[in-house]
Protein backbone atom coordinates (compact mmCIF):
# COMPACT_ATOMS: atom_id res chain seq x y z
CA UNK A 1 0.00 0.00 0.00
CA UNK A 2 1.36 3.55 -0.81
CA UNK A 3 1.49 6.32 1.69
CA UNK A 4 -0.86 8.98 1.38
CA UNK A 5 -0.61 12.53 2.06
CA UNK A 6 -3.06 12.97 5.08
CA UNK A 7 -5.46 16.02 5.34
CA UNK A 8 -5.28 19.02 7.31
CA UNK A 9 -7.21 18.31 10.13
CA UNK A 10 -8.80 21.87 9.68
CA UNK A 11 -9.78 24.06 6.70
CA UNK A 12 -6.86 25.69 4.80
CA UNK A 13 -7.75 28.56 6.03
CA UNK A 14 -8.51 27.94 9.57
CA UNK A 15 -4.81 29.38 11.40
CA UNK A 16 -5.37 33.00 9.71
CA UNK A 17 -4.00 35.66 10.39
CA UNK A 18 -1.31 33.31 12.06
CA UNK A 19 -0.54 30.78 9.58
CA UNK A 20 -2.06 31.78 6.03
CA UNK A 21 -4.42 29.73 3.45
CA UNK A 22 -1.23 30.48 1.25
CA UNK A 23 1.42 29.42 3.06
CA UNK A 24 -0.76 26.19 3.80
CA UNK A 25 -0.90 25.40 0.28
CA UNK A 26 1.94 25.36 -0.63
CA UNK A 27 3.55 23.67 2.50
CA UNK A 28 1.22 21.06 2.90
CA UNK A 29 -0.16 20.52 -1.04
CA UNK A 30 3.38 20.92 -2.31
CA UNK A 31 6.10 20.10 0.40
CA UNK A 32 4.91 18.02 2.01
CA UNK A 33 2.83 16.13 -0.71
CA UNK A 34 6.61 16.07 -2.56
CA UNK A 35 7.87 14.08 0.61
CA UNK A 36 5.39 11.19 0.23
CA UNK A 37 5.34 11.11 -3.86
CA UNK A 38 8.89 10.38 -3.36
CA UNK A 39 8.35 8.08 -0.55
CA UNK A 40 6.33 5.99 -2.32
CA UNK A 41 9.05 6.24 -5.03
CA UNK A 42 11.83 4.57 -3.19
CA UNK A 43 10.16 1.40 -1.66
CA UNK A 44 8.22 0.03 -4.42
CA UNK A 45 8.73 -3.09 -4.96
CA UNK A 46 11.16 -3.36 -2.38
CA UNK A 47 11.06 -4.81 1.25
CA UNK A 48 9.79 -1.69 2.77
CA UNK A 49 6.60 -1.57 0.96
CA UNK A 50 5.14 -3.09 3.45
CA UNK A 51 6.51 -1.39 6.72
CA UNK A 52 4.58 1.41 8.76
CA UNK A 53 6.11 4.90 8.59
CA UNK A 54 7.96 4.43 11.76
CA UNK A 55 9.18 1.30 10.73
CA UNK A 56 10.41 2.63 7.58
CA UNK A 57 12.44 5.55 9.87
CA UNK A 58 13.46 3.18 12.44
CA UNK A 59 15.43 1.30 9.96
CA UNK A 60 16.27 3.29 7.03
CA UNK A 61 19.14 6.07 6.74
CA UNK A 62 19.87 8.55 4.00
CA UNK A 63 17.50 9.47 1.34
CA UNK A 64 14.70 7.13 2.61
CA UNK A 65 15.17 8.03 5.82
CA UNK A 66 15.00 11.83 5.15
CA UNK A 67 11.43 11.27 2.89
CA UNK A 68 9.85 9.15 5.56
CA UNK A 69 11.07 11.61 8.53
CA UNK A 70 9.25 14.24 7.22
CA UNK A 71 6.28 13.00 6.19
CA UNK A 72 5.90 11.69 9.87
CA UNK A 73 6.76 15.06 11.19
CA UNK A 74 4.59 16.98 8.67
CA UNK A 75 1.74 15.65 9.61
CA UNK A 76 2.64 15.63 13.57
CA UNK A 77 3.42 19.56 12.82
CA UNK A 78 -0.42 19.88 11.54
CA UNK A 79 -1.52 18.04 14.49
CA UNK A 80 0.43 20.42 17.02
CA UNK A 81 -1.52 23.30 15.94
CA UNK A 82 -5.62 24.25 15.91
CA UNK A 83 -7.79 27.22 14.76
CA UNK A 84 -8.00 29.43 17.98
CA UNK A 85 -4.55 27.69 19.83
CA UNK A 86 -2.54 29.12 22.28
CA UNK A 87 -3.23 29.84 25.64
CA UNK A 88 -2.10 27.21 28.67
CA UNK A 89 -2.38 23.03 28.93
CA UNK A 90 -4.00 21.84 32.07
CA UNK A 91 -3.66 19.20 34.32
CA UNK A 92 -0.81 16.49 34.21
CA UNK A 93 1.07 18.59 31.43
CA UNK A 94 0.46 21.38 32.69
CA UNK A 95 2.51 20.18 36.16
CA UNK A 96 4.94 18.38 34.34
CA UNK A 97 5.67 21.67 32.45
CA UNK A 98 6.34 23.66 35.86
CA UNK A 99 8.06 21.00 36.97
CA UNK A 100 10.42 20.66 34.62
CA UNK A 101 11.26 24.41 33.49
CA UNK A 102 9.69 26.47 36.16
CA UNK A 103 6.79 27.99 34.45
CA UNK A 104 4.74 28.13 31.30
CA UNK A 105 5.98 31.43 30.55
CA UNK A 106 9.92 30.18 31.12
CA UNK A 107 8.89 27.16 28.80
CA UNK A 108 8.12 29.42 26.51
CA UNK A 109 11.09 31.07 26.33
CA UNK A 110 13.45 28.24 25.86
CA UNK A 111 11.36 26.67 23.53
CA UNK A 112 11.42 29.92 21.01
CA UNK A 113 15.28 30.25 21.91
CA UNK A 114 15.83 26.93 21.12
CA UNK A 115 13.80 27.29 17.80
CA UNK A 116 15.74 30.53 17.06
CA UNK A 117 19.00 29.06 17.69
CA UNK A 118 18.19 26.16 15.34
CA UNK A 119 21.02 26.73 12.73
CA UNK A 120 19.35 26.09 9.28
CA UNK A 121 16.30 24.08 8.51
CA UNK A 122 15.05 22.04 11.29
CA UNK A 123 12.50 21.37 14.20
CA UNK A 124 12.08 22.17 17.58
CA UNK A 125 10.31 19.83 19.98
CA UNK A 126 8.89 19.21 23.31
CA UNK A 127 9.39 15.97 24.43
CA UNK A 128 9.10 13.12 27.30
CA UNK A 129 12.69 12.03 27.67
CA UNK A 130 13.20 9.41 30.46
CA UNK A 131 9.78 10.40 32.63
CA UNK A 132 10.34 14.20 32.11
CA UNK A 133 10.17 16.94 29.72
CA UNK A 134 12.52 18.27 27.29
CA UNK A 135 12.93 20.89 24.95
CA UNK A 136 15.32 19.60 21.90
CA UNK A 137 16.31 20.49 17.99
CA UNK A 138 16.64 18.35 15.30
CA UNK A 139 18.37 19.42 12.16
CA UNK A 140 16.88 18.86 8.50
CA UNK A 141 15.00 15.30 8.91
CA UNK A 142 15.54 14.01 12.19
CA UNK A 143 13.38 13.21 14.57
CA UNK A 144 13.22 11.94 18.47
CA UNK A 145 11.70 8.82 17.15
CA UNK A 146 15.25 8.10 16.77
CA UNK A 147 16.67 8.88 20.17
CA UNK A 148 14.04 7.22 22.25
CA UNK A 149 12.19 10.28 23.13
CA UNK A 150 8.17 10.42 23.02
CA UNK A 151 7.33 13.83 20.88
CA UNK A 152 4.20 15.43 22.48
CA UNK A 153 4.66 18.59 20.15
CA UNK A 154 6.72 20.07 17.61
CA UNK A 155 7.04 23.65 15.15
CA UNK A 156 8.63 23.49 11.97
CA UNK A 157 11.52 25.51 11.67
CA UNK A 158 12.82 25.06 7.65
CA UNK A 159 11.96 28.73 6.08
CA UNK A 160 9.39 27.07 3.80
CA UNK A 161 6.90 26.58 6.93
CA UNK A 162 6.92 30.68 8.14
CA UNK A 163 8.56 32.50 4.92
CA UNK A 164 5.57 33.64 3.18
CA UNK A 165 4.04 35.00 6.21
CA UNK A 166 7.02 35.93 8.14
CA UNK A 167 9.85 36.57 5.49
CA UNK A 168 12.86 35.76 7.95
CA UNK A 169 11.41 36.85 10.93
CA UNK A 170 11.08 33.45 12.51
CA UNK A 171 11.02 34.26 16.23
CA UNK A 172 8.06 35.98 15.11
CA UNK A 173 6.71 32.79 13.55
CA UNK A 174 7.82 30.65 16.91
CA UNK A 175 6.46 33.49 18.86
CA UNK A 176 2.94 33.08 16.87
CA UNK A 177 2.83 29.40 17.11
CA UNK A 178 3.28 29.60 21.11
CA UNK A 179 0.64 32.24 21.58
CA UNK A 180 -1.94 31.77 18.81
CA UNK A 181 -1.52 28.25 17.08
CA UNK A 182 -0.06 25.45 19.30
CA UNK A 183 -2.48 22.64 19.97
CA UNK A 184 -2.07 21.95 24.33
CA UNK A 185 -4.91 19.31 23.67
CA UNK A 186 -2.90 17.13 21.04
CA UNK A 187 0.03 17.59 23.39
CA UNK A 188 -1.46 16.63 26.46
CA UNK A 189 -2.94 13.44 24.32
CA UNK A 190 0.53 12.40 23.76
CA UNK A 191 1.69 12.88 27.41
CA UNK A 192 -1.23 10.85 28.63
CA UNK A 193 -0.72 7.85 26.23
CA UNK A 194 3.04 8.02 27.36
CA UNK A 195 1.83 8.07 30.90
CA UNK A 196 -0.96 4.97 30.63
CA UNK A 197 1.78 3.05 28.87
CA UNK A 198 4.18 3.17 31.75
CA UNK A 199 1.13 2.06 34.13
CA UNK A 200 0.76 -1.04 32.16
Amino acid sequence: MAFELPSLPYAQDALEPHYSANTLSFHHGKHHAAYVNKLNELIAGTADEGKTLEEIIASSTGGLFNQAAQVWNHTFFWNSMKPGGGGAPDGALAQAIDAAFGSLDAFKEQFKAAGVGQFGSGWVWLVKDNGGLKIVTSANAETPLTNGQTPLLTCDVWEHAYYLDYQNRRPDFIQSFLDNLVNWEFAAANFEDVASAAAE
